[in-house]
């Protein structure tokens, strides 16, 4: 398979060799293609430098990365690149997208915000399967168990290919044999932290972050990963919902007056057939 491989921390990150070198041992096809910069909390957003309608790419390589792995740097919020790299812009169109392994987990309702996940949602809207990973630390001291439980997510993805939805994967950073395994686990119904408004003034506001505890939320994944468990969880692209109430509607008199010509533009047309 043609795997691409991007984060939402920047080119230099480490976590992306982590995952390229996963998919690159698995015998698959791979390309490194990541933001120059950190795009932390950018979700899915399609933003990225352009000179004369090109996007721009720049130099850069993970530290570890295997050798004979192709990789570029790109000015561009890591959905951006997603999105290029399904029209083949670094390369031939990606059998799957692997999005991480971010710096900080991604847990709850705000995987909304995340880069990592929001890289990942962009893929499986243009129909490639896609795996995001985050690892539980701004710097994490074992990627080993990283790279254990990544191992199995990225076999399960290639065998299943769900349609439509991201498997999402959150690691503790502990040691291989302090891990308790691997759960699926629910969506928390807050994220790592919560903002407050500490102070308004004038043109300005200032916001406070304070680390929420998940204690409370059993079976979740923020619940399980604080209690030493690496979390599963699958994530629907953006999709129709026929769920009632139904949203509003109304027609105007034009609606009406276009149905009306349409009418009696077929009933001319049997007309003249029959003749």
């Amino acid at each position: 398979m043609r795997v691409l491989v991007t984060n939402d921390d920047g080119i230099d990150s480490p976590g992306l060799a982590v995952l390229a070198n996963v998919a690159h041992a698995a015998g698959h096809e791979v390309v490194v293609a990541a933001p120059s910069h950190e795009y932390s909390g950018a979700s899915a957003s399609l933003i990225g430098h352009q000179s004369d309608g090109r996007l721009e790419l720049t130099t850069g390589r993970p530290p570890g990365l295997a050798e004979g792995v192709r990789s570029f740097g790109v000015r561009a919020a890591p959905a951006l690149i997603v999105f290029a790299a399904s029209y083949s812009a670094f390369g031939d169109r990606p059998d799957l997208v692997l999005s991480g392994a971010n710096l900080g987990a991604n847990t709850g309702h705000a995987t909304l915000h995340s880069g990592t996940v929001g890289a990942a949602l962009s893929a499986a809207t243009q129909g490639i399967p896609a795996l995001a990973a985050s690892v539980a630390s701004a710097d994490p001291q074992h990627w080993d168990t990283v790279t254990d439980v990544c191992r199995v997510a990225l076999d399960w993805v290639v065998r299943h290919s769900p349609e439509g939805r991201v498997l999402n994967i959150n690691v503790p950073d502990i040691p291989p044999d302090q891990l308790r395994g691997l759960r699926k686990a629910r969506l928390a119904a807050f994220g790592a932290v919560q903002a407050t408004v500490k102070e308004r003034g004038e043109g300005w506001v200032h916001l406070a972050y304070e680390e929420l505890d998940a204690k409370h939320e059993p079976d979740t994944d923020a619940y399980l990963l604080m209690h030493g468990w690496a979390t599963s969880s699958l994530l629907r692209t953006p999709m129709h919902d026929v769920a009632d109430p139904a949203p509003p509607e109304f027609t105007t008199d034009a609606a009406d007056r276009e149905e009306h010509e349409v009418a009696v533009s077929r009933g001319r047309t049997m007309s003249t057939g029959t003749g």
